[in-house]
């Protein structure tokens, strides 16, 4: 009996120390460093969101080390150690995170130019003719429907 009694209370001391309770700005940093940490399980989720447990010992690890008096490049900095860069939402720009960061403007700019090329290409080139003659054939067919439309019409009002 008095072995279960100690093994109640060692538990219930090493339940209670994992919980940290935070305050005021101390409980506004873990929130929105929880919100920047990606959890490494669910992929697209950040550990505030994510019910996985890694996620969950990644929070209370934050939680601890906010309580401990680390700041948050300190905190984070760990966690790239542990995890790598990938926990990271926004990586820093250095040579291996380059193509990210520049990446996405290198496609615009040359999207941009693939179609000023094209746009340029399609202004220097003058219609063919056979264009012009389908062009003037498609005119006719229409202008002679309409003359039918007219005098059908006019047949029909009279």
């Amino acid at each position: 009996m008095r072995i279960l009694v100690i093994f109640l209370l060692a538990l219930g001391v090493a339940s209670t120390a994992q919980a940290v309770d935070l305050e005021g700005e101390q409980q506004t940093r873990y929130h929105a460093l929880t919100a920047e940490l990606r959890c490494v399980i669910c992929q697209n989720r950040n550990i505030a969101e994510s019910d996985a447990p890694l996620a969950k010992d990644m929070r209370e690890l934050v939680a601890r080390q906010i309580a401990n008096g680390r700041s948050d490049r300190e905190i984070q900095q760990y966690l790239v150690d542990r995890y790598g860069e990938w926990v990271l939402y926004d990586p820093p720009l250095d040579r291996g995170t380059l193509i990210l960061w520049a990446g996405p403007f290198v496609l615009l700019a040359a999207g941009l130019l693939i179609v000023a090329v094209i746009m340029r290409k399609r202004a220097h080139t003058p219609p063919r003719a056979l264009d012009r003659d389908r062009l003037a054939s498609v005119l006719d067919e229409d202008e002679r429907a309409g003359r039918d439309d007219d005098e059908d019409s006019s047949r029909e009002h009279s």
